[in-house]
Protein backbone atom coordinates (compact mmCIF):
# COMPACT_ATOMS: atom_id res chain seq x y z
CA UNK A 1 0.00 0.00 0.00
CA UNK A 2 1.28 3.46 -0.41
CA UNK A 3 1.34 5.61 2.10
CA UNK A 4 -1.79 7.53 1.34
CA UNK A 5 -3.70 4.33 0.55
CA UNK A 6 -3.03 2.91 4.22
CA UNK A 7 -4.38 6.46 5.79
CA UNK A 8 -7.50 6.36 4.13
CA UNK A 9 -7.95 2.62 4.53
CA UNK A 10 -7.08 3.06 8.16
CA UNK A 11 -10.06 6.32 8.52
CA UNK A 12 -12.53 3.68 6.23
CA UNK A 13 -11.90 1.24 9.13
CA UNK A 14 -10.44 -1.36 6.28
CA UNK A 15 -7.71 -3.31 6.36
CA UNK A 16 -4.33 -2.05 5.84
CA UNK A 17 -0.72 -3.90 5.54
CA UNK A 18 0.67 -2.33 8.80
CA UNK A 19 -0.58 0.02 11.46
CA UNK A 20 0.38 3.74 10.37
CA UNK A 21 2.95 5.59 11.84
CA UNK A 22 3.26 9.00 12.41
CA UNK A 23 5.13 12.04 14.02
CA UNK A 24 2.94 14.17 14.22
CA UNK A 25 4.11 17.80 13.70
CA UNK A 26 7.26 16.36 12.28
CA UNK A 27 6.68 15.64 8.82
CA UNK A 28 3.03 17.70 9.28
CA UNK A 29 4.41 20.88 7.55
CA UNK A 30 6.92 20.68 4.68
CA UNK A 31 9.82 20.33 5.86
CA UNK A 32 11.69 24.41 6.19
CA UNK A 33 15.08 23.45 7.70
CA UNK A 34 17.00 25.47 5.30
CA UNK A 35 14.70 28.72 6.45
CA UNK A 36 17.24 31.24 8.16
CA UNK A 37 14.75 32.59 10.33
CA UNK A 38 16.48 33.03 13.49
CA UNK A 39 13.01 31.59 15.58
CA UNK A 40 13.07 28.90 13.33
CA UNK A 41 14.20 25.86 15.49
CA UNK A 42 14.49 23.65 12.73
CA UNK A 43 17.02 24.83 10.70
CA UNK A 44 19.71 23.47 13.37
CA UNK A 45 22.07 20.63 12.01
CA UNK A 46 20.57 18.39 14.20
CA UNK A 47 17.02 18.38 13.16
CA UNK A 48 17.88 17.28 9.42
CA UNK A 49 18.07 14.07 9.85
CA UNK A 50 14.39 13.52 12.07
CA UNK A 51 12.90 15.71 9.57
CA UNK A 52 14.23 13.64 6.98
CA UNK A 53 12.81 10.25 8.60
CA UNK A 54 9.73 11.88 8.85
CA UNK A 55 9.27 13.00 5.40
CA UNK A 56 11.07 10.02 4.00
CA UNK A 57 9.63 7.18 5.74
CA UNK A 58 6.17 7.94 7.94
CA UNK A 59 2.64 8.46 7.26
CA UNK A 60 2.45 11.63 6.66
CA UNK A 61 -0.37 13.46 7.14
CA UNK A 62 -0.29 17.64 6.93
CA UNK A 63 -1.54 19.86 8.69
CA UNK A 64 -3.88 22.75 6.73
CA UNK A 65 -5.56 25.59 9.17
CA UNK A 66 -9.20 25.87 8.67
CA UNK A 67 -9.34 29.59 9.05
CA UNK A 68 -7.10 31.96 6.36
CA UNK A 69 -7.66 35.34 8.33
CA UNK A 70 -10.77 38.01 9.22
CA UNK A 71 -13.03 38.29 6.79
CA UNK A 72 -12.87 41.88 6.92
CA UNK A 73 -9.19 43.32 8.11
CA UNK A 74 -10.10 46.44 8.25
CA UNK A 75 -12.94 46.62 10.09
CA UNK A 76 -11.18 44.43 13.14
CA UNK A 77 -8.33 46.86 12.97
CA UNK A 78 -10.84 49.46 14.14
CA UNK A 79 -11.04 47.83 17.52
CA UNK A 80 -7.91 45.37 17.57
CA UNK A 81 -4.07 47.02 17.62
CA UNK A 82 -0.75 44.99 17.53
CA UNK A 83 2.63 45.86 18.05
CA UNK A 84 5.55 43.75 17.61
CA UNK A 85 8.86 44.41 19.02
CA UNK A 86 11.92 42.58 19.54
CA UNK A 87 13.80 42.88 23.43
CA UNK A 88 16.93 40.84 24.60
CA UNK A 89 16.55 38.70 21.80
CA UNK A 90 12.79 37.52 22.24
CA UNK A 91 10.03 38.75 20.34
CA UNK A 92 6.87 40.17 21.99
CA UNK A 93 3.61 40.72 20.90
CA UNK A 94 1.04 43.58 22.36
CA UNK A 95 -2.49 43.02 21.58
CA UNK A 96 -4.84 45.68 22.39
CA UNK A 97 -8.82 45.43 22.22
CA UNK A 98 -10.46 48.61 22.81
CA UNK A 99 -14.47 47.69 23.12
CA UNK A 100 -17.44 49.03 25.06
CA UNK A 101 -14.94 51.34 27.16
CA UNK A 102 -12.65 49.00 28.29
CA UNK A 103 -9.21 48.47 26.88
CA UNK A 104 -8.20 44.78 26.93
CA UNK A 105 -4.68 43.96 26.58
CA UNK A 106 -2.78 40.81 26.39
CA UNK A 107 1.33 40.16 25.88
CA UNK A 108 3.31 37.00 24.62
CA UNK A 109 6.53 35.86 23.97
CA UNK A 110 8.92 33.67 21.83
CA UNK A 111 11.93 32.84 22.59
CA UNK A 112 14.76 32.03 19.36
CA UNK A 113 15.26 28.14 20.53
CA UNK A 114 12.17 27.16 21.66
CA UNK A 115 8.92 26.62 19.03
CA UNK A 116 6.61 27.47 21.42
CA UNK A 117 4.72 31.24 22.23
CA UNK A 118 4.82 31.87 25.87
CA UNK A 119 1.56 34.46 27.22
CA UNK A 120 2.59 36.36 29.64
CA UNK A 121 -0.67 38.60 30.02
CA UNK A 122 -4.07 36.91 29.10
CA UNK A 123 -6.71 39.18 27.08
CA UNK A 124 -9.44 38.68 29.93
CA UNK A 125 -9.24 38.84 33.51
CA UNK A 126 -12.60 38.72 34.77
CA UNK A 127 -16.33 38.81 33.80
CA UNK A 128 -16.53 42.34 33.46
CA UNK A 129 -13.96 41.96 30.42
CA UNK A 130 -15.54 39.23 29.40
CA UNK A 131 -19.36 41.17 29.01
CA UNK A 132 -17.22 43.39 27.28
CA UNK A 133 -15.64 41.22 24.62
CA UNK A 134 -18.68 39.14 23.44
CA UNK A 135 -19.77 43.12 22.38
CA UNK A 136 -17.23 43.46 19.38
CA UNK A 137 -18.96 43.15 16.25
CA UNK A 138 -19.39 40.37 14.19
CA UNK A 139 -16.34 41.05 11.88
CA UNK A 140 -14.44 40.29 14.72
CA UNK A 141 -15.87 36.46 14.82
CA UNK A 142 -16.19 36.14 10.82
CA UNK A 143 -13.33 34.41 8.84
CA UNK A 144 -12.42 33.31 5.51
CA UNK A 145 -10.64 29.99 4.10
CA UNK A 146 -8.93 29.04 1.53
CA UNK A 147 -9.89 25.40 -0.14
CA UNK A 148 -7.87 26.18 -3.27
CA UNK A 149 -4.47 26.12 -0.68
CA UNK A 150 -6.03 23.02 0.58
CA UNK A 151 -6.56 21.21 -2.41
CA UNK A 152 -3.01 22.04 -3.49
CA UNK A 153 -1.28 20.89 -0.83
CA UNK A 154 -3.22 17.66 -1.10
CA UNK A 155 -1.56 17.09 -4.46
CA UNK A 156 1.35 18.09 -3.89
CA UNK A 157 1.10 15.41 -0.86
CA UNK A 158 0.84 12.50 -3.57
CA UNK A 159 1.44 9.39 -2.37
CA UNK A 160 3.47 10.58 0.56
CA UNK A 161 0.02 10.90 2.92
CA UNK A 162 -3.22 13.14 3.30
CA UNK A 163 -3.86 16.53 4.43
CA UNK A 164 -5.67 17.28 7.79
CA UNK A 165 -8.05 20.22 8.71
CA UNK A 166 -6.82 21.51 11.56
CA UNK A 167 -9.66 23.84 13.82
CA UNK A 168 -9.95 24.94 17.48
CA UNK A 169 -13.18 24.38 18.73
CA UNK A 170 -15.38 27.02 20.50
CA UNK A 171 -14.14 26.25 23.77
CA UNK A 172 -10.67 26.13 22.69
CA UNK A 173 -11.00 30.18 21.72
CA UNK A 174 -12.86 31.05 24.44
CA UNK A 175 -10.10 29.42 27.78
CA UNK A 176 -7.29 30.60 25.83
CA UNK A 177 -8.40 34.31 26.21
CA UNK A 178 -7.98 34.09 30.08
CA UNK A 179 -5.39 32.43 32.32
CA UNK A 180 -5.67 29.00 33.43
CA UNK A 181 -6.76 29.77 37.11
CA UNK A 182 -9.52 32.61 35.77
CA UNK A 183 -10.83 30.03 32.95
CA UNK A 184 -11.54 27.29 35.15
CA UNK A 185 -13.60 29.70 37.81
CA UNK A 186 -15.31 31.64 35.29
CA UNK A 187 -16.53 28.46 33.42
CA UNK A 188 -17.40 26.73 36.79
CA UNK A 189 -19.37 29.48 38.43
CA UNK A 190 -20.53 31.69 35.47
CA UNK A 191 -21.66 29.19 33.01
CA UNK A 192 -24.65 31.31 31.33
CA UNK A 193 -22.18 34.00 30.81
CA UNK A 194 -19.49 31.84 29.68
CA UNK A 195 -21.91 29.72 26.96
CA UNK A 196 -23.10 33.34 25.29
CA UNK A 197 -19.19 33.50 24.72
CA UNK A 198 -19.28 29.99 23.24
CA UNK A 199 -22.25 31.20 21.22
CA UNK A 200 -20.11 34.03 19.83
CA UNK A 201 -17.62 32.41 18.96
CA UNK A 202 -19.43 29.50 17.13
CA UNK A 203 -21.32 31.90 14.85
CA UNK A 204 -18.33 32.92 13.48
CA UNK A 205 -16.61 29.05 13.13
CA UNK A 206 -19.35 27.16 12.42
CA UNK A 207 -19.65 29.37 8.39
CA UNK A 208 -16.09 28.47 7.99
CA UNK A 209 -16.15 24.91 9.09
CA UNK A 210 -19.32 24.38 6.92
CA UNK A 211 -17.77 25.73 3.94
CA UNK A 212 -14.58 24.08 3.94
CA UNK A 213 -16.49 20.54 4.96
CA UNK A 214 -18.76 21.07 1.79
CA UNK A 215 -15.48 22.53 -0.58
CA UNK A 216 -13.12 19.49 0.55
CA UNK A 217 -15.17 16.68 1.49
CA UNK A 218 -13.52 13.57 2.85
CA UNK A 219 -10.88 14.84 4.68
CA UNK A 220 -9.12 14.08 8.04
CA UNK A 221 -10.13 16.86 10.63
CA UNK A 222 -8.07 17.11 14.25
CA UNK A 223 -10.40 19.35 16.39
CA UNK A 224 -8.23 20.49 19.32
CA UNK A 225 -9.80 22.25 22.66
CA UNK A 226 -11.45 19.52 24.29
CA UNK A 227 -9.54 18.61 26.51
CA UNK A 228 -10.26 22.35 28.47
CA UNK A 229 -13.10 20.37 29.96
CA UNK A 230 -11.28 17.29 31.08
CA UNK A 231 -10.56 16.50 34.62
CA UNK A 232 -9.42 18.24 36.75
CA UNK A 233 -10.06 21.23 35.32
CA UNK A 234 -13.79 20.60 34.81
CA UNK A 235 -16.04 17.83 36.35
CA UNK A 236 -17.83 15.50 33.45
CA UNK A 237 -21.25 17.52 33.21
CA UNK A 238 -19.70 19.88 31.84
CA UNK A 239 -17.85 18.51 29.58
CA UNK A 240 -20.87 18.08 27.91
CA UNK A 241 -22.47 21.40 28.04
CA UNK A 242 -19.06 23.16 26.69
CA UNK A 243 -18.25 20.14 24.52
CA UNK A 244 -20.80 17.95 23.01
CA UNK A 245 -23.21 21.11 22.78
CA UNK A 246 -20.39 23.36 20.74
CA UNK A 247 -17.86 20.69 19.46
CA UNK A 248 -20.41 18.14 18.65
CA UNK A 249 -22.13 20.54 15.42
CA UNK A 250 -18.48 20.77 14.47
CA UNK A 251 -18.28 17.16 14.05
CA UNK A 252 -21.70 17.24 12.30
CA UNK A 253 -21.07 19.25 9.71
CA UNK A 254 -17.65 17.06 8.87
CA UNK A 255 -19.14 13.98 8.66
CA UNK A 256 -22.16 15.11 6.89
CA UNK A 257 -19.59 15.90 3.84
CA UNK A 258 -17.85 12.22 4.41
CA UNK A 259 -15.07 13.84 6.49
CA UNK A 260 -13.56 12.42 9.61
CA UNK A 261 -13.13 14.27 12.85
CA UNK A 262 -10.15 13.45 15.18
CA UNK A 263 -10.87 14.91 18.68
CA UNK A 264 -7.34 15.64 20.16
CA UNK A 265 -7.29 15.86 23.81
CA UNK A 266 -4.53 15.11 26.28
CA UNK A 267 -4.47 14.04 29.88
CA UNK A 268 -7.44 12.49 31.72
CA UNK A 269 -9.97 11.11 29.23
CA UNK A 270 -11.48 8.00 30.52
CA UNK A 271 -14.47 10.38 31.39
CA UNK A 272 -14.74 11.94 28.53
CA UNK A 273 -14.81 8.90 26.41
CA UNK A 274 -18.21 8.12 26.56
CA UNK A 275 -19.02 11.86 25.30
CA UNK A 276 -16.93 12.06 22.75
CA UNK A 277 -17.92 8.26 21.10
CA UNK A 278 -21.50 9.67 21.54
CA UNK A 279 -20.56 12.81 19.25
CA UNK A 280 -20.18 10.73 16.17
CA UNK A 281 -16.35 11.19 16.18
CA UNK A 282 -14.25 9.18 14.20
CA UNK A 283 -10.50 9.00 16.28
CA UNK A 284 -9.24 10.39 19.14
CA UNK A 285 -5.77 11.39 20.04
CA UNK A 286 -3.25 10.82 21.39
CA UNK A 287 -4.67 8.70 23.95
CA UNK A 288 -1.72 9.79 26.76
CA UNK A 289 -0.88 6.30 28.90
CA UNK A 290 -0.85 6.81 32.71
CA UNK A 291 0.39 8.80 34.43
CA UNK A 292 0.18 11.79 32.31
CA UNK A 293 -3.17 9.90 31.14
CA UNK A 294 -5.72 7.91 32.86
CA UNK A 295 -6.19 5.20 30.38
CA UNK A 296 -3.86 2.24 28.85
CA UNK A 297 -4.44 1.94 25.44
CA UNK A 298 -5.93 -1.56 25.49
CA UNK A 299 -8.81 -0.75 27.48
CA UNK A 300 -9.20 2.10 25.15
CA UNK A 301 -9.30 -0.76 22.07
CA UNK A 302 -11.27 -2.91 23.84
CA UNK A 303 -14.27 -0.77 25.11
CA UNK A 304 -13.88 1.98 22.14
CA UNK A 305 -12.17 0.68 19.04
CA UNK A 306 -15.09 -0.20 17.07
CA UNK A 307 -16.05 3.36 17.54
CA UNK A 308 -12.91 5.10 17.32
CA UNK A 309 -9.65 5.38 15.37
CA UNK A 310 -6.82 5.80 18.08
CA UNK A 311 -3.72 7.88 17.30
CA UNK A 312 -0.86 7.57 19.83
CA UNK A 313 0.51 6.58 22.63
CA UNK A 314 3.97 7.27 22.77
CA UNK A 315 4.95 10.23 25.12
CA UNK A 316 7.36 12.80 23.15
CA UNK A 317 8.82 13.26 27.01
CA UNK A 318 9.69 9.41 26.63
CA UNK A 319 11.06 9.85 23.15
CA UNK A 320 13.46 12.61 24.54
CA UNK A 321 14.56 10.74 27.92
CA UNK A 322 14.22 7.03 28.01
CA UNK A 323 17.02 5.06 27.16
CA UNK A 324 16.58 2.99 23.57
CA UNK A 325 16.34 -0.30 25.05
CA UNK A 326 13.64 0.49 27.02
CA UNK A 327 11.95 2.64 25.06
CA UNK A 328 11.67 -0.23 21.93
CA UNK A 329 9.48 -1.96 24.74
CA UNK A 330 7.09 0.74 24.96
CA UNK A 331 6.72 1.10 21.38
CA UNK A 332 6.05 -2.61 20.99
CA UNK A 333 3.49 -2.63 24.01
CA UNK A 334 1.87 0.02 22.19
CA UNK A 335 1.73 -1.83 18.78
CA UNK A 336 0.49 -4.73 20.16
CA UNK A 337 -2.37 -3.18 22.26
CA UNK A 338 -3.39 -0.51 19.59
CA UNK A 339 -4.03 -3.20 17.28
CA UNK A 340 -4.96 -5.90 19.63
CA UNK A 341 -8.55 -7.78 18.94
CA UNK A 342 -11.20 -5.92 16.67
CA UNK A 343 -10.99 -2.23 15.53
CA UNK A 344 -11.35 0.45 13.24
CA UNK A 345 -7.71 1.24 12.98
CA UNK A 346 -4.46 2.22 15.13
CA UNK A 347 -2.08 5.03 14.23
CA UNK A 348 1.19 4.63 15.99
CA UNK A 349 1.95 8.56 17.05
CA UNK A 350 4.07 10.81 19.75
CA UNK A 351 1.66 12.58 21.75
CA UNK A 352 3.36 15.78 20.07
CA UNK A 353 7.12 17.18 19.02
CA UNK A 354 10.09 18.39 20.55
CA UNK A 355 10.62 21.91 19.94
CA UNK A 356 14.14 22.96 21.42
CA UNK A 357 16.86 23.65 19.06
CA UNK A 358 19.02 21.12 18.82
CA UNK A 359 17.87 17.26 18.92
CA UNK A 360 20.00 14.85 20.93
CA UNK A 361 21.27 11.21 19.49
CA UNK A 362 18.75 9.35 21.63
CA UNK A 363 15.89 11.52 20.42
CA UNK A 364 16.49 10.19 17.15
CA UNK A 365 17.65 6.59 18.01
CA UNK A 366 14.18 6.67 19.16
CA UNK A 367 12.16 8.47 16.73
CA UNK A 368 14.04 5.55 14.41
CA UNK A 369 12.79 2.73 16.46
CA UNK A 370 9.28 3.98 16.46
CA UNK A 371 9.55 3.99 12.77
CA UNK A 372 11.43 1.00 12.54
CA UNK A 373 8.92 -1.21 14.92
CA UNK A 374 5.92 0.07 12.78
CA UNK A 375 7.27 -0.40 9.26
CA UNK A 376 8.29 -4.12 10.26
CA UNK A 377 5.01 -4.43 12.31
CA UNK A 378 2.49 -7.58 11.40
CA UNK A 379 -0.37 -8.48 13.44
Amino acid sequence: MTRRERLMATLRGEPVDRPAVNLYELGGYIPHYRNSDPFNVYNDPSWTPLLDLAWEQTDLIQLVGLLAGHACPECVSEYVKREEYLENGSKFTRTTVEVAGRSLTSLTRRDPDIDTIWTLEHLLKDTSDLEAYIQLPDEAFTFITDIPAMAAMDEKMGDRGIVMVDTPDPLCVAAGLFSMEDYTIIALTEQELFHRLLVRISEGLYPAVRTVAEGFPGHLWRIYGPEYATEPYLPPYLFEEYVVRYTGHIVDLIRSHSGFARIHCHGRIKKALPYIVAMGTSAIDPVEPPPQGDVELADVRREYGRDLILFGNIEVSDIENMEPAEFRKVVEKSLRNGTIGDGRGFVLMPTSAPYGRTISSTTITNYQTMVELALNFST
